[in-house]
């Protein structure tokens, strides 16, 4: 009982849509925002995400998040996870949950099962998802101590292994959806007109208010993945899905599938006879064939000579070396997990090399340097090997040996700014030579946590340096709060390909640590010695990389410059083959790859075989060429120009693969 005179107060001030305004105790989010559960599906109280049940307090700034933006779709993700692991159990008694995280355009869910799924099992699994999303179930949070939360969840051995880590170093960025470092919660899914239990989960939320309010959903596909990333723990059978905040968003993201499933560089590669994955060299480990050396090749000689043009000096450093040359730049503390294993040789323990920095350290200690020398830019296409899980091994673009086409360069301080302001200049006008043309940056920084070593205020100038640059350059800049590696802050550059997919490639570093860790030093004008600024610089990232992301910009039908196969000529008859292997004589010399056609098949069939193979040009001949020394031409579109002078056809043809255009 209250004493007289005390009175409680029955209103709150909180802050919405910028103003002040005076609600009851008691008000939750979602009458504050007069929010229908459908367009504005959660909230953001004081900065963090919030369920729309939540009561608000004094003081609280109150947002919407709606179901259209970045984070609601996360969050309809999240929920749509859990219908799915409900529906699991009820179909699967003895299923095990693992995690159920929202990731980029979907979200998956872990189950430890007798049998692996099959597609049948998955069609079930949906149908009775959209009997829950019907029935319009209630996510009711509460919060549980962790003994609570272990007494609930008994049956349950992988919940019970997050409850022990509960946000812990030991912890993965998709297992603090189920747990955090505080108070645990659990969410139950209620009948909305008993109220009864339907099934819970251990999950830190938020969650859109009922099922209803997930307007679309699809599961996808069923495989194997470790439980928390590691090959040392069972495997569980992962199912994906995706939800979007409409049909329509659904629809025309299932299309883009359909036609990044016919991009796939890794059957392009195969049709197009360009690269391999032998399972007897193991997994990440591409071989080039012929035509798909033509096309690195081709990369790789332009780059050569961009990099000669812009001041670069080209260096070759060893696939192996001792382990301790990580322990001097920091990575073996840092990055072991991501390094093959150690071996030992003549009682010395050396390693692969998963970078081509420290080496190249080396080479700038390896004398005296004068700041005259600087910028010194250092270029190598070294191969380094990382140790990628199996799981997120992927075709070109995630692999265990690779290319890179790395860079060193070493400045003063004064000059880092121009640099980095000129290397920016340089990405962008490589990654436009190859056709990628629509661009925007993200500057990765560090964090509050321990895994970045040097002075947060050298940092802070490295990281004020990139920031400038970037705004300077006019293009979209987001920040990546975390992302940046262990010894310095990155641009990275990230380019949308032909269906909008957007692909991180090139990236530029700061690196204020490494330096001084090696004892790398120049002398300066006024004859003391100082310690230079090292940026890094992937411009492919990598060469088997890109090439992935470029197989699948262009479909595999590669600009004239890059085919392997640049000019097919197609005889009418065995009498015009001789003509047509004098063209190709005349194309050759001009360096130009071409092929005459002789085989005993028909026209049409050659043109099919020479589409099939994504050719740029067709240069066909009949008796009317040979009479007037011309040629037909043939494009990939179909479009045909005949009786054009073998000369005119030529220079085409040159002028083409000189200016690095689409044909």
């Amino acid at each position: 009982m209250l004493s007289k005179g005390v009175t409680v107060s029955a209103e709150l001030r909180i802050t919405l849509a910028g103003a002040e305004r005076v609600v009851a105790a008691g008000t939750t989010a979602g009458d504050a925002l007069e929010a229908d559960g459908r367009t504005v599906i959660a909230a953001r109280v004081n900065g963090e995400a919030r369920d729309l049940a939540h009561q608000v307090a004094e003081g609280d700034v109150v947002e919407p998040i709606e179901v259209a933006s970045d984070e609601g779709r996360a969050i309809v993700r999240h929920s749509t996870a859990h219908v799915m692991a409900q529906a699991v159990q009820e179909l699967f008694p003895g299923a095990r949950l693992g995690i159920g995280p929202p990731v980029e355009n979907g979200f998956y869910y872990d189950f430890d099962v007798e049998q692996a799924f099959h597609p049948d099992d998955l069609k079930r699994v949906e149908k009775r998802m959209r009997e829950i999303v019907k029935q319009g179930q209630l996510f009711s949070r509460r919060a549980v101590s962790d003994d609570e939360a272990r007494e609930e969840l008994a049956a349950e051995p992988y919940k019970l292994e997050l409850i022990g880590l509960k946000g812990g170093a030991d912890s993965d960025e998709h297992a603090g959806v189920e747990v955090g470092a505080g108070q645990l919660t659990i969410y139950d899914n209620l009948d909305p007109k008993t109220g009864e239990l339907c099934w819970k989960d251990l999950c830190r939320g938020p969650h859109v208010p009922t099922t209803r309010s997930i307007p679309a959903f699809k599961l996808m596909r069923s495989g194997g993945a470790y439980w928390r990333g590691s090959e040392k723990n069972p495997q569980l059978q992962r199912i994906y899905g995706t939800a979007w905040e409409s049909r329509d968003k659904q629809d025309a993201y299932l299309k883009l599938l359909e036609e990044a499933e016919k991009r796939d560089h890794r059957k392009l590669g195969v049709e197009l006879d360009l690269f391999s994955f032998p399972p007897e060299l193991g997994s990440g480990l591409p071989i080039f064939h012929p035509k798909g050396g033509i096309i690195r090749k081709e990369m790789e000689d332009y780059m050569r000579r961009r990099q000669a043009e812009a001041g670069y000096e080209f260096v070759n450093t060893p696939h192996i070396t001792k382990s301790s040359l990580f322990e001097t730049s920091g990575h073996l503390p840092w990055y072991a997990d991501d390094m093959f294993p150690a071996f030992e040789l003549e009682g010395i323990e050396y390693r692969v090399k998963p970078m081509n920095c420290p080496m190249h350290n080396l080479i700038f200690r390896a004398r005296g340097r004068s700041y005259r020398e600087l910028p010194l830019r250092l270029c190598e296409f070294g191969s380094v090997y990382r140790y990628e899980k199996s799981g997120v091994v992927h075709g070109l673009t995630r692999v265990r040996g690779m290319t890179q086409d790395d860079a060193h360069i070493y400045t003063t301080r004064e000059q880092m700014a121009d640099e980095i302001k000129s290397l920016l200049r340089f990405v962008l006008s490589v990654l436009r030579d190859f056709g990628l043309v629509d661009f925007y940056l993200e500057l990765s920084t560090r964090d509050d946590s321990d895994k970045f070593i040097g002075d947060p205020a050298e940092w802070e100038e490295a990281t004020q340096a990139l920031r400038q640059v970037a705004t300077e350059s006019g293009l979209e800049l987001v920040d990546d709060p975390g992302g940046a590696a262990f010894y310095g802050p990155k641009i990275s550059v990230q380019a949308k390909d032909a269906i909008g997919r957007t692909w991180q490639l090139s990236t530029i570093q700061l690196d204020l640590n490494q330096p001084k860790r090696f004892g790398l030093e120049y002398q300066a004008a006024d004859g003391s010695r100082q310690t230079p600024v090292m940026i890094h610089r992937a411009l492919f990232g990598s060469v088997e990389r890109f090439l992935g992301v470029l197989t699948e910009h262009y479909a595999g039908a590669f600009p004239a410059w890059l085919a392997p196969v640049q000019v097919v000529g197609i005889p009418i008859a065995d009498a015009h083959v001789a003509y047509l292997q004098d063209v190709a004589k005349k194309l050759r010399e001009r360096g130009i790859r071409v092929e005459v056609d002789a085989a005993d098949d028909r026209m049409q069939k050659k043109i099919r075989n020479a589409q099939k193979s994504k050719v740029p040009y067709m240069l066909l001949a009949g008796d009317d060429d040979l009479a007037n020394g011309a040629v037909s031409f043939r494009y990939r579109s179909g479009e045909q120009k005949n009786g054009i002078p073998v000369d005119e056809a030529i220079a085409e043809i040159i002028n083409a693969v000189e200016r690095r255009v689409q044909v």
